[in-house]
């Protein structure tokens, strides 16, 4: 298993496929980063040779992507940021809500987690001997 800025990438995909296991690379970066090293992205990842690998990773540190730590670092710093200076967008990020103007009423499940346990649902139902409505619980 082929390993690349400390991180372990899939040895049995194609090399274009298995570079996007990098945090911050996407498939346009992994083939542009491919065609500076001088690699096949058809190529597996399991058939690189080691000097190809330290192509790859001399490419992608001398380009100057931030990919892995660095990149979560700078996002985690700019959400910090946000939420210091009491913007609109850090004060969503606080209470754990959308943040790019999504709807909250429904459908925010993702930000939220889920359903708190509320009043709880009472089905009427009636009986047959009674036409008065009974209150089950659920």
């Amino acid at each position: 298993m082929p390993r690349i800025i400390g991180v372990d990438i899939p040895k049995e995909k194609r090399i274009e496929i298995a570079l996007t296991y990098l945090y911050g690379i996407g498939r346009t970066l992994s083939n542009r980063i491919l065609k500076e090293a001088g690699i096949n992205p058809d190529k597996r990842a399991k058939d690189l040779t080691e000097e190809e690998v330290s192509h790859i990773t001399n490419t992608i540190q001398k380009s100057g992507y931030k990919v892995e730590g660095d990149l979560r670092r700078e996002i985690s710093q700019n959400i910090k940021r946000l939420m210091d200076i009491g913007s609109w967008r850090g004060l969503r990020h606080k209470k754990g809500l959308p943040v790019r103007g999504q709807r909250t009423r429904t459908n925010a499940r993702t930000r939220k987690g889920p359903r708190k346990g509320g009043m709880a649902v009472i089905k009427k139902v009636v009986d047959e001997k009674k036409a008065a409505p009974i209150a089950k619980p659920r």
